[in-house]
C-alpha cells in the first residue's frame, strides 16, 4: 500500500506553481499534511486556476503542493504532484520540457511505458534512468521543481539555466518551506519572517532584489541553474547548492567562431526557428507580445514562418507619442500578416493596476515597465494561453547602450590620468540634466530617428558618474545604481551580491562582454524575468522565452564582437537574421526598452498617490531618511531633475510595506 497521501480536485489541464514543506520536528498527520500543502497552494492559485493537488509522506513529514495551468496532456494522467513508475520520486513541476518528446522516444527504446503524455511524467523516466544531474543537462526547457526522493529522505529543489522560473526556500523553526512564490511560503503557519534590512538596501540601490537575497530574513531565491539538496534525516544540516550549469564554463569559448557572417546568420536563423518551433508546442492557443523592436519582431517573424495561419499577435500603446510604439509594432505585424491585437493605456488603466502590484510581487520590485507587461498579459489572456516574448536578446546579443558607451568610455578616455577623468566626470554631473535635455530635444529635431536620444540628460550625467569610475566593474556599478550604498537606510548596508564580488567574475578583456555577462547573471533573471513571469502568471498567461534557450545562450557566447558589434550598435547577427523576415526600414529606430512615462504621471495622475507616500512621516514610519528622499521628489516636481526611478523604487517599497500591515 503506498503510503502517499492524495488530496485535490480531479485534474483537467497541466502546470504551473509549486510549494510544499518539511516538517522537521513533528509528527503530523497525513489529511493535515496534505491540507497544509493545499492551502499554500490556494495562495498561488493564479499561477494554475485549473486544478489543485498534494501529495503527502506522513513517515518523513513531508508534503508536495501544486497549482495546474492547461498547456499540454490535458488528461488526468498529467497529474501533479506526480509519482515516478518505480515509486522512489515524487515531484510538483512548473514550467515546460521542449524536448520531451525525443527524450520519450529515447527512454521508450530503454524499456520505459508511459501512461499519458506530459512531460512531467517524461522528466520522471529520465531521472530514473540517468539521474538528476545527468537528466538535467539533457532537459531544453525552463522549469522550477521539487523532487522528493523517498529511498533517501532528501529534497532537491531544481531551478532552470538562465532563471525563467522563480523558486524560493527557507527554514521557518521546524519547517523547511519552498515554493513558486513568497505567497505560498507565508500560507503556512510556521512563517514569520521580518523584513531584512541589508537586503531592503540593496533593493533601493537596484530597483530589484538580487538572488539569492528575498526581502524576509531566511528565505532566499534559489539561484539559477542551482540544485539544492536537503537531507531530511539530518534535520539541522544546511542545505548544500550546486549548479548544473553555468556562463562561467563557456568563458573560453567567447569569440571562438571565425566563420562568415553569412554562414553565422544561417546558424542563428536555424537556432532560434528550432528555439521558438520547439515552445509553439501546446494544446492551447498562443500569441507573442510584439514592440516592434528587433527581439520580438524576430520572435514574430519566426513564429509566423513556421504558422500556416496567422499568429495572434499583442501591444500596448501609449498617447504619450515619445513613448509610443504600438504604431511600429502594427507596421511589422501587418508586414508579417500577423492577427494583431493593441491596447492603448489611459490614465484609468494605470491606477487600476497599482493596488495589485505588492500582491504580484510579493516583495519590493520596481521596474516601472511592470505595468504595461502585466496589462499587455491581461489582454493577451483574453484569447491565449501561452504567449512568446523577446525578452533576452539584449543580453545574450549585446543590445544595451550602456554596452557601447562603456567600451567608448574605456577606448577614448583610458590613457588619461585618473584625476582628470574623474574631473570631467564631476564637471558633467553639475551641468543640470533639465538644460542637457533641452539642448539634446533641439538636436533631436533635425536628428535622423536611428540617433535621436530620450531624456539625454538623465542619461549624460549617468555617464558622469560612469566616467569617475575607476575600472569596467564600478562603471558597471554605478550605471545600474540608483540609491547609492544604504544613502536612505540608516544603519543599513546592502546585501553582497555578485555586483560586489569581482574575484567571482570571469576574465574577460572586452568590457562589453564583462557587462553582458553580468546582466544575464543578475538583471536578466531578478529583474527582466521576474517582471514578466509575476505579471503574466498573475493572470494565468505562459510566458515562454526562446531567446535564451541555452543552446541559443552558448551559441551566442561563442561569436566574436564583430557579429555583435557593428556600426555603433549591437545585435549585428541578430538583426541579419530578422532582415531576412522584415524590412530593415520597419525596424531600425533609437532603443528605448519597454520604458513608460512615469515621470510625467508621477507629476499628473499619480501624484496625490506618491505625495502621500513619499511624506516625511511616511517615510520615517519605514525607517528611510526621508531627507533625500523629499529633497528628489521637490526636484522632480518642478521639472529641474527626472528622478522617476529613484522615487519609483522607493513608492514600491512603500506600497508593497502598506500592503504587509493592512
Amino acid at each position: 500500500m503506498d503510503p502517499g497521501l492524495r488530496r485535490g480536485d480531479e485534474p483537467k489541464s497541466a502546470m504551473c506553481g509549486i510549494c510544499g514543506f518539511i516538517a522537521l520536528k513533528r509528527d503530523i498527520g497525513g489529511a493535515e499534511l496534505a491540507e497544509t500543502a493545499t492551502r499554500m497552494a490556494g495562495a498561488i492559485a493564479h499561477r494554475g486556476p485549473d486544478s489543485a493537488d498534494a501529495w503527502s509522506d506522513p513517515e518523513a513529514g513531508v508534503a508536495l503542493g501544486h497549482r495546474r495551468l492547461s498547456i499540454i496532456d490535458l488528461s488526468a494522467e498529467g497529474s501533479q504532484p506526480m509519482q515516478s513508475a518505480d515509486g522512489r520520486h515524487v515531484i510538483s513541476y512548473n514550467g515546460e520540457v521542449y524536448n520531451f518528446p525525443e527524450l520519450r522516444e529515447e527512454l521508450e527504446g530503454l524499456g520505459h511505458s508511459f501512461r499519458g503524455h506530459s512531460d512531467t511524467e517524461v522528466m520522471l523516466a529520465a531521472i530514473s534512468q540517468w539521474g538528476l544531474t545527468a537528466a538535467l543537462g539533457r532537459f531544453v526547457g525552463m522549469f522550477a521543481f521539487a523532487l522528493w526522493d523517498r529511498k533517501d529522505r532528501k529534497l532537491f529543489l531544481v531551478r532552470d539555466r538562465l532563471g525563467i522560473k522563480p523558486l524560493y526556500y527557507g527554514r521557518q523553526g521546524d519547517t523547511f518551506l519552498f515554493g513558486s512564490e513568497l505567497k505560498a511560503l507565508k500560507a503556512h503557519p510556521a512563517f514569520a519572517a521580518g523584513i531584512d534590512r541589508s537586503v531592503l538596501a540593496l533593493f533601493l540601490q537596484r530597483n530589484w532584489i538580487p538572488a539569492p537575497w528575498s526581502i524576509h530574513e531566511g528565505i532566499f531565491k534559489l539561484p539559477p541553474a542551482s540544485i539544492l539538496e536537503f537531507d531530511a534525516s539530518r534535520p539541522d544540516a544546511e542545505p548544500r547548492i550546486e549548479r548544473f550549469w553555468s556562463l562561467d564554463d563557456l568563458t573560453p569559448s567567447v569569440g571562438s567562431e571565425q566563420r562568415s557572417d553569412e554562414d553565422l546568420t544561417d546558424e542563428l536563423e536555424e537556432l532560434l526557428s528550432l528555439a521558438v518551433r520547439q515552445r509553439m508546442i501546446a494544446d492551447v492557443p498562443f500569441g507573442v507580445f510584439l514592440s516592434g523592436g528587433i527581439d520580438s519582431s524576430t520572435v514574430a517573424a519566426l513564429m509566423q514562418s513556421q504558422s500556416p495561419e496567422p499568429i495572434r499577435s499583442f501591444t500596448i500603446g501609449f498617447d504619450n507619442q515619445t513613448y509610443d510604439e504600438a504604431k511600429d509594432a502594427k507596421a511589422v505585424a501587418t508586414h508579417l500578416g500577423t492577427a494583431h491585437t493593441e491596447l492603448y493605456l489611459s490614465d484609468d488603466d494605470l491606477r487600476a493596476v497599482l493596488p495589485k502590484l505588492p500582491w504580484m510581487y510579493d516583495e519590493p520590485f520596481a521596474d516601472s515597465s511592470q505595468i504595461p507587461t502585466y496589462l499587455v498579459s491581461e489582454m493577451a489572456r483574453r484569447d491565449v494561453t501561452v504567449c512568446l516574448a523577446g525578452d533576452g536578446g539584449d543580453e545574450m546579443f549585446g543590445g544595451y547602450n550602456r554596452y557601447l558607451w562603456c567600451e567608448q568610455i574605456v577606448r577614448r578616455t583610458g590613457g588619461l590620468p585618473p584625476g582628470l577623468r574623474r574631473g570631467l566626470g564631476r564637471g558633467l554631473s553639475g551641468l543640470p540634466p533639465h538644460m542637457l535635455t533641452a539642448g539634446f530635444d533641439r538636436l533631436n529635431a533635425i536628428l535622423p530617428a536611428s540617433l535621436r536620444q530620450r531624456d539625454a540628460g538623465d542619461k549624460l550625467h549617468k555617464l558622469a558618474g560612469a566616467l569617475q569610475a575607476s575600472d569596467v566593474g564600478e562603471m558597471y556599478d554605478r550605471l545600474m545604481t540608483f540609491w547609492p550604498c544604504g544613502s536612505i537606510t540608516p544603519g543599513a548596508r546592502p546585501a553582497e551580491s555578485l555586483f560586489a564580488r569581482s574575484g567571482d567574475w570571469p576574465s574577460l578583456d572586452d568590457p562589453r562582454r564583462l557587462m553582458m555577462y553580468l546582466d544575464a547573471l543578475t538583471y536578466l533573471p531578478d529583474d527582466l524575468l521576474t517582471k514578466v513571469d509575476r505579471a503574466s502568471m498573475a493572470v494565468s498567461l505562459e510566458v515562454r522565452v526562446p531567446m535564451i534557450d541555452h543552446r541559443v545562450a552558448a551559441f551566442a557566447w561563442r561569436l566574436p564582437e564583430r557579429a555583435l558589434f557593428r556600426h555603433g550598435r549591437g545585435k549585428h547577427l541578430l538583426r541579419r537574421v530578422l532582415y531576412r523576415h522584415v524590412p530593415e526600414a520597419l525596424v531600425e529606430r533609437p532603443k528605448w526598452g519597454f520604458q513608460v512615462p512615469v515621470h510625467t504621471w508621477l507629476r499628473g495622475p499619480l501624484k496625490d498617490w506618491a505625495e502621500d507616500l513619499l511624506s516625511e512621516a511616511s517615510l520615517r514610519d519605514a525607517g528611510l531618511d526621508a531627507g533625500p528622499v523629499r529633497r528628489q521628489w521637490r526636484e522632480h516636481l518642478s521639472g529641474t531633475r527626472n528622478n522617476q526611478h529613484t522615487l519609483w523604487g522607493v513608492l514600491m517599497y512603500q506600497s508593497w510595506l502598506s500592503e504587509q500591515s493592512a
